[in-house]
C-alpha cells in the first residue's frame, strides 16, 4: 500500500517517508506537500511535521521544507509527464492513482467565464492514503437488513472527513456482494466510483476486494453512473460515495421507484448538520434512506449510532415540525 505512495515521490521526500517510526507508516493518512513550507504527515487522526532525517516534530520550524524542483517532479509523476492528459483531473482539484489514494491540489485557479478550466502554479499537495479494512462493516452491516421482512434498506452514512466512510462503505459492498450477513444471500451490486477511490480500478479492474457480484462504473459521475446503472446492470443495490447535488437526489429517488437499494455516504458531522442541505432533507423527508447512519472512527475501530428516519420524522412532527430539526445546521 506505502509502496503505491512512494514510487510516486522525490528521492528526497521518499527517504524521509522511509525513516518514519514504523507505527506512523502503518497509520499514515495524510501526507501534505506544500512548496517551501513544511512537511506535515497526518496519522491516527493528529498531525505532525517531518524532518529531514523522518523525525516527528510539532515545531514547523525544524521541519523539512520541499523545495520548487521536488514539487514539480511530484507533479510530473501523478500526471504521467502530461498536464494536458490531465487537465479534467486537474479542474476538479484531486488525482486518484492507483491503490485508490486520491492527490488534492491546490494553485492558481484558470477562469473561463466564472468556471475553473484548470489549475497552475501547483504549490500544494494533500496525498491521502486508501486502506482495505476487509470486516470493517461486521457489526453495522446486520443492523442495514431492518426492512420488512428482515431486507437491506437504504441507508445514509454521514461522518466528517477521514472518519472512514469509504472504508466503511466499500467492505458493506463487499460484503454484500459475498452474501456474508446470517442467512442474506449473495446480491448484485452495483459501485458508482466517480473519484476511484471506493474500487481502485485500473483500466477497469478493481484493486480492492469489492465482492464476486459487483460492477463498478469507474470515474463517472455519480447521478450519470447511477442512472446507466440502473439501466444496464439490473443491481439489488447501489453503492455510492459523497451524495449531495440535484442530480444525486433525482438518481437515488429513480433508484427507489426501481426497487433498488442505495447505501450512500455524505459529509456531515451529525445529523442535524445534514439536515441543512436542502437535498439530502427532502431524500429524508420522502422516506429514500430508511436509516441514518453517524460514523465515527475511535483508536479500537469503527463507532456508529443508527437512527431510524421514521423515528426522526415522528420526532420532528411531535416537537414543532421536521424544520426544527435542522435549524441547528442553518435552516
Amino acid at each position: 500500500m506505502l509502496e503505491d505512495i512512494v514510487h510516486i515521490l522525490p528521492q528526497e521526500l521518499k527517504a524521509i517517508i522511509y525513516h518514519l517510526p514504523m507505527e506512523v507508516k502503518h497509520s499514515l493518512e495524510e501526507i501534505r506537500i506544500r512548496e517551501n513550507r513544511p512537511l506535515e504527515i497526518s496519522h491516527r487522526g493528529s498531525f505532525h511535521y517531518a524532518t529531514e532525517q523522518g523525525k516527528l516534530v510539532l515545531d514547523p520550524r525544524q521541519a523539512y521544507q520541499p523545495s520548487h524542483e521536488q514539487c514539480r517532479k511530484l507533479l510530473e509523476r501523478i500526471t504521467n509527464y502530461s498536464l494536458y492528459a490531465m487537465e479534467e483531473e486537474l479542474r476538479r482539484g484531486y488525482i486518484t492513482i492507483a491503490g485508490g489514494h486520491r492527490i488534492g491540489i491546490a494553485g492558481r485557479t484558470i477562469l473561463d467565464g466564472g468556471s475553473v478550466r484548470g489549475i497552475r502554479d501547483i504549490g500544494g499537495f494533500n496525498i491521502r492514503i486508501a486502506r482495505e479494512v476487509v470486516g470493517a462493516a461486521k457489526q453495522l452491516l446486520p443492523k442495514l437488513f431492518a426492512g420488512p421482512g428482515g431486507s437491506l434498506q437504504s441507508t445514509l452514512m454521514i461522518s466528517p472527513p477521514q472518519q472512514g466512510k469509504t472504508t466503511m462503505l466499500r467492505d458493506v459492498a463487499r460484503s454484500l456482494s459475498y452474501g456474508s450477513h446470517g442467512k442474506q444471500l449473495p446480491m448484485k451490486v452495483a459501485i458508482v466510483d466517480e473519484r476511484s477511490e471506493i474500487a481502485a480500478s485500473v483500466r477497469g479492474i478493481p484493486s480492492f476486494d469489492v465482492g464476486p457480484r459487483t460492477d463498478v462504473m469507474d470515474a463517472c459521475p455519480k447521478a450519470e453512473g447511477m442512472m446507466m446503472l440502473l439501466r444496464s446492470m439490473s443491481p439489488d443495490v447501489i453503492i455510492v460515495d459523497e451524495i449531495g447535488r440535484v442530480e444525486d437526489a433525482l438518481a437515488i429517488r429513480e433508484a427507489a421507484h426501481c426497487g433498488v437499494k442505495v447505501i450512500a455516504t455524505a459529509h456531515a458531522y451529525d445529523v442535524q448538520e445534514v439536515l441543512g442541505r436542502s437535498e439530502i432533507r427532502g431524500l429524508i423527508q420522502e422516506k429514500a434512506f430508511g436509516s441514518i447512519v453517524e460514523l465515527k472512527r475511535s483508536q479500537h475501530g469503527f463507532m456508529h449510532r443508527i437512527i431510524a428516519v421514521d423515528r426522526l420524522l415522528e420526532h420532528s412532527r411531535q416537537n414543532s415540525g421536521f424544520f426544527s430539526l435542522s435549524r441547528k445546521a442553518g435552516s
